[in-house]
């Protein structure tokens, strides 16, 4: 271990020991040596750059794409008193001046810059004033944003192939929370990395609770899932700006504390959403995908997708924006069928649909209507191999989910039942029909007079749905793409109706039933969050989390800039009576100790004296 690395980490982070991969990407920089780090969204990753520029002399420029998240992380930095700034379009002519002084004094070891400032056209001078500031790393962070095949990819990123000309003598690191293997390969491309060291961590965060459900009657799932998480934060993606608009309405009246974020709201309301979210004036965001990176708010306790995403890719990026500080975090997935084949529509009309896209979509289609352990099938798809038996944090493994008695059985039922209507009906007339509804179009239909009428009449019809979900995922059943889909049966489909086809592997699931005559429960608490709140005092908890948000508002930053929930969770478990008892509580810096902690104190002895 680098004992000057060590000591950077503990004055001014609070931290005794590094995450996995954080001191190898550290050492990286240390030996001037190129490199491309891959580690989740929650993993430390920059910690990789910030901590060995207070040990380099010089000074290391930060690639970032947004500035509220430059804004954010200088914030921080400059609060554990770190030398740090930022330079971008948002600053006033006085505060460019500010900065471009400091360069050339050499107050900085961190500047953060945009691609476009750095390298593009509208630079004005700025590479020029960054010769006297002797740059000795780059760091791009969001590297996958550079990539055609990333999930994210930004035209103006490319430019930053510029950068290995412009500063032949400057290592250059690339830093992404996620990218598959052939990602990693146009990264490195594109930047012309020199010998790379390559370090991709664990895509698995064990601190998530994955869910997936099938999409029935969203308000009430989601009233369901807030009853969960009153007063917490979270955010809710849609895909569709309508919808978002239209449920943050509703979600506001009914008191939750909600704001909406999409590309079609002016500028200045996304803004002031986002900074409300950011500074606890808002606890949850309705949003399309285009709310999320940048988003250093650390306590998100859950995330809600109202539709399925695109790729797994984007489902693994946009869910782990919950629980980046570690603690226990919720992730559910309420999706339906008719979600993937809104994406076809969409990616057909708009020229993008390809091979590359079908597959995508199929991947995040198995995963919704998989039966097994989340974590396994999630990591698996990035590569890595899943150790654990038992993950203790998705609804599989926490027995939420239970296995059907006679799989094909069932199967066959319902391709009869397909069938049996000529394949010219939907998902939710078929349920219906199996279920035995009488419903006016079942019965205008004649279809209560068919073999297959009631054949699954002790399952409910959210049940039914879901096992035809699951059934579309194995490729026995298809949907039609029209603004009306209609189910039908695929080749497979048929030899198994016609006992063609045995599919010994074939596994249907279904939310667990209770025991006849038992009220059904809540879903069960994961390993982690049992364990998260093992001896700490809850009511201290939320005084230190008022305190901090206080303090906050005096300063005009984020809370999570004063401390993690991670830290306050710490502190009222141990109940520090003194400074040098506070410095060893995880997250603790000494200058924050210094700076606020004697407030902490005071609360912490406030609540002792009851």
């Amino acid at each position: 271990m680098n004992p000057d690395l060590q000591q950077v980490l503990q004055r001014y982070w609070g931290y005794k020991t590094f995450r996995p991969l954080q001191h190898e990407a550290m050492d990286a920089i240390l030996a001037r040596r190129d490199s491309l780090v891959v580690l989740p969204t929650g993993g430390g990753k920059s910690l990789c750059f910030q901590a060995p520029a207070l040990v380099r002399p010089g000074l290391g420029l930060v690639v970032s794409p947004l500035i509220s998240l430059m804004k954010d992380q200088v914030d921080t930095l400059v609060g554990n008193g770190v030398p740090a700034a930022c330079y971008n379009s948002a600053l006033s002519a006085d505060e460019k001046t500010a900065v471009s002084a400091g360069l050339r004094e050499g107050r900085y070891r961190l500047l953060y810059v945009s691609p476009e400032r750095l390298v593009g056209e509208g630079g004005d001078g700025f590479l020029a004033r960054l010769s006297p500031a002797n740059v000795t790393f780059i760091a791009v962070d969001e590297a996958h944003c550079i990539s055609q095949w990333g999930h994210d990819f930004r035209p103006e990123y490319r430019q930053l192939g510029a950068l290995r000309a412009q500063f032949p003598q400057v290592s250059l690191h690339g830093y992404t929370a996620t990218a598959t293997a052939r990602v990693r390969r146009d990264i490195a491309a594109q930047l012309g990395l020199r010998d790379p060291l390559e370090l991709v961590g664990s895509f698995d965060r064990p601190n998530l609770v994955y869910r997936v459900l099938p999409r029935t009657s969203l308000k009430r799932q989601l009233q369901e899932i807030l009853g969960r998480h009153r007063g917490q934060a979270g955010i809710i993606y849609c895909t569709s700006r309508r919808e978002v608009d239209a449920l943050a309405a509703w979600l506001a009246e009914t008191g939750v504390r909600a704001r909406p974020y999409h590309a079609g709201l002016p500028d200045a309301d996304r803004h002031r959403n986002q900074d409300a979210f950011l500074n606890e004036q808002a606890d949850v965001v309705v949003a399309t995908v285009a709310f999320g990176m940048g988003i250093d708010r650390s306590d998100v306790r859950f995330v809600v997708h109202a539709g399925a995403p695109q790729s797994l890719e984007h489902y693994q990026q946009e869910s782990g924006r919950a629980g980046r500080d570690g603690l226990e975090a919720e992730c559910v997935l309420l999706c339906s069928a008719a979600d993937f084949v809104k994406w076809r529509v969409m990616l057909e009309r708009n020229g993008e649909w390809s091979e590359a896209r079908r597959q995508l979509l199929r991947d995040i289609e198995r995963y919704a209507a998989g039966v097994g352990c989340r974590h396994a099938h999630l990591v698996g798809y990035f590569g890595e191999r899943f150790t654990r038996e038992d993950c203790g944090a998705c609804d599989y493994c926490l027995g939420e989910l239970e296995t059907v008695d006679e799989p094909v059985v069932v199967a066959r039922k319902i391709l009869s039942c397909v069938a049996r209507v000529g394949q010219r009906f939907g998902a939710a007339h078929v349920a219906n029909v199996l279920c035995g509804s009488e419903a006016e179009a079942v019965l205008v239909r004649r279809h209560h007079e068919l073999s297959t009428f009631g054949l699954l009449k002790d399952a409910s019809v959210a049940e039914v749905r879901g096992y035809i979900e699951q059934l579309l995922a194995e490729g026995l059943l298809r949907q039609t793409d029209d603004e009306y889909p209609v189910l039908a049966l695929t080749e497979d489909g048929v030899a198994l109706l016609r006992d063609e086809g045995h599919r010994a592997g074939l596994a249907l699931a279904r939310q667990r039933r209770p025991p006849k005559g038992t009220k059904e429960r809540g879903p069960r608490r994961s390993r982690v969050e049992a364990e998260s709140w093992q001896d700490v005092d809850r009511e201290l908890f939320d005084r230190l989390r008022a305190l901090r948000l206080d303090l906050a508002r005096a300063r005009g930053v984020p809370p999570y800039v004063i401390f993690h929930d991670t830290t306050l969770r710490e502190m009222a478990r141990l109940k520090p009576g003194s400074l040098e008892a506070l410095r060893a509580v995880y997250g603790v810096g000494a200058r924050k100790a210094e700076d606020v902690g004697e407030a902490f104190l005071a609360a912490i002895r406030e609540s002792a004296a009851g």
